[in-house]
């Protein structure tokens, strides 16, 4: 009897239950989640990225993949994976590298990596977003004081979050804000200060200001961590990343790439000096702990870091198709980025509406007429903007581009979108840019 009074206590009052938030419509994207969308929050969609995908039963163009250089598909890396599996299977290595997963294989594209980043050694995570966390958690302590740019990447984030060391945001991508924040650490710092940003900012497409970062590093006895998911096979010289694109890639003390974007693949990799990696090796605990990358994903990284390399002629298209759609959406009216990087970012004003009715509203329109793009709106960008995060490739071709164009040009004329930028919102879009 007391039993079954407890439990009815328990039920009514929720506060109790930490199951009780899964039925509210709180949380991350709680409204779409409660509404069971599958429309504008995780769509389905075919395995194999390409330029042009099926969704909702109709052959789309994609602007929504990372798939910058093409590779999702590459016949030449998908017959070195096959191989593989016939070779291994899908599991060798069995156990974490720290005890039987261990191979020469993994260090010898360890050591391609590093040789690529111009760096002296280089470690491979099995994910990116671990792979950040497990780098910032193994080198910041609780002792030490870790300062992000505020827009960094969720992971950056959370690596912070994870390595307990004081935490300072700076304004994003402004010198003097950063500069202001290392000169109060300084006044009663104990330990180290690692200062965290991103090489290209995945969702508006601007560069971190990597050469002012590194001098104001260098005067402040701080050390670099660079996030260049973004940029590592895209920017600079052979796609080496942003930091090699804007001359300091070796005054960058900790380089990070993801084979999630250009590399069309799984995985990623901390460059550093020889003893910081060995550090990050031995106490990461997001790779300590974890099961060691595939063969299947290591020896198809080989090849896809040679295709990479060898890929000017990738990127040069890249390149062409990203400054044809830029070009065409600011000559219909819409505000397109300053971003440096190919991604194209495109805002449009609010105006009266809610963020959330002219995110579906414009979403709708875009992809009715065969146009895949994602809405992005605050708090990842200001209240009374929505933007489109759109991702030029090696694969889309004028074709493309041109029945794109066509399409916003439909919804600036026939749905009522006003695209001018002005006034209040385009204070709010410089914001966006730390200009």
């Amino acid at each position: 009897m007391l039993e079954d009074q407890s439990v009815a206590t328990a039920e009514q009052d929720t506060s109790r239950d930490i199951f009780a938030k899964c039925r509210t419509d709180k949380g991350y994207f709680g409204i779409m989640r409660a509404q069971d969308d599958h429309y504008f929050t995780r769509p389905t969609l075919p395995p194999i990225a390409n330029r042009r995908m099926e969704y909702d039963g109709r052959e789309k163009i994609m602007w929504s993949v990372n798939n910058y250089l093409g590779l999702a598909d590459c016949e030449q890396i998908k017959t070195v994976a096959a191989e593989a599996v016939r070779t291994y299977g899908v599991s060798s290595p069995m156990g974490s590298r720290m005890m039987t997963g261990n191979t020469a294989y993994h260090q010898s594209l360890e050591a391609e990596l590093a040789d690529f980043a111009q760096k002296e050694a280089a470690f491979l995570f099995n994910y990116g977003y671990l792979g950040v966390i497990g780098t910032i958690q193994s080198l910041a302590t609780p002792e030490d004081t870790v300062v992000m740019d505020k827009l960094a990447h969720a992971c950056i984030v959370d690596g912070a979050f994870l390595s307990r060391a004081q935490l300072r945001v700076f304004k994003h991508n402004n010198a003097e804000s950063l500069e202001s924040v290392l000169k109060r650490v300084n006044r009663s710092r104990k330990g180290g200060v690692l200062i965290l940003t991103e090489g290209v900012y995945g969702m508006t497409g601007d560069l971190a200001i990597l050469p002012e970062i590194v001098d104001l590093a260098r005067k402040y006895e701080a050390r670099l961590f660079v996030d260049d998911a973004h940029g590592w096979g895209v920017m600079g010289e052979h796609g080496r990343g942003a930091a090699d694109h804007l001359g300091v890639q070796d005054r960058v003390d900790v380089y990070f790439g993801t084979f999630a974007k250009a590399f069309a693949s799984i995985g990623g990799f901390s460059a550093s000096t020889r003893d910081v990696v060995e550090w990050i090796t031995y106490n990461g605990r997001s790779q300590v702990f974890a099961k060691s990358l595939p063969m299947v994903y290591v020896e198809s990284l080989r090849k896809t870091l040679e295709l990479v390399r060898a890929g000017d002629e990738r990127r040069q298209r890249m390149w062409h198709n990203s400054r044809l759609l830029k070009d065409g959406l600011r000559e219909l009216g819409y505000h397109v980025g300053p971003g440096e990087s190919p991604i194209c970012s495109v805002f449009i004003p609010v105006g009266e509406e809610t963020v959330e009715t002219v995110g579906v509203r414009t979403v709708s329109f875009l992809r009715e007429r065969g146009v895949f793009v994602t809405a992005i709106t605050y708090p990842v960008i200001p209240l009374g903007l929505c933007m489109f995060r759109m991702i030029p490739t090696a694969n889309h071709t004028e074709e493309d581009i041109s029945e794109t164009l066509a399409v916003f040009k439909q919804m600036r004329d026939e749905a009522g979108i006003n695209p001018t930028i002005a006034g209040e919102d385009l204070v709010k879009v410089r914001k966006v840019f730390g200009t």
